[in-house]
């Protein structure tokens, strides 16, 4: 059964951006992908919302850009992590989990 797409939740986009490239640099399709490949294909983000999100986190400098020639022999933008970026992620995926702790918590409780 396929996984149905699901809105991406506020707050959770730059995320997933920063967990996609954690591994390697990618040019912003290849973060799309790698974001869908990560949620087993709930979210799927399209470029009006990842092309300025990684503007975004470019200028506040969690990510760095090179133009580079993609898999299709096209120019492209390879973003990839800085180490100010590594930090956010860090920062990012504790508040996310300790947000998902209490949410669980009160869906379950009595």
């Amino acid at each position: 059964m396929a996984a149905r797409s699901t809105s991406l939740l506020q707050g959770t986009l730059d995320l997933l951006i920063l967990r996609a490239l954690s591994l390697q640099e990618l040019h912003g399709l290849g973060v799309a992908r790698r974001v869908e490949q990560l949620t087993n294909g709930t979210f799927q983000v399209k470029p009006g919302s990842l092309f300025p999100a990684l503007h975004r986190l470019e200028e506040a400098g969690w990510l760095a850009a090179s133009w580079g020639v993609s898999e299709n022999n096209r120019r492209a933008k390879f973003y990839r992590l800085t180490k100010t970026g590594r930090q956010q992620l860090e920062r990012e995926t504790g508040e996310w989990n300790r947000i998902s702790i209490a949410i669980t918590a009160a869906l379950h409780a009595t």
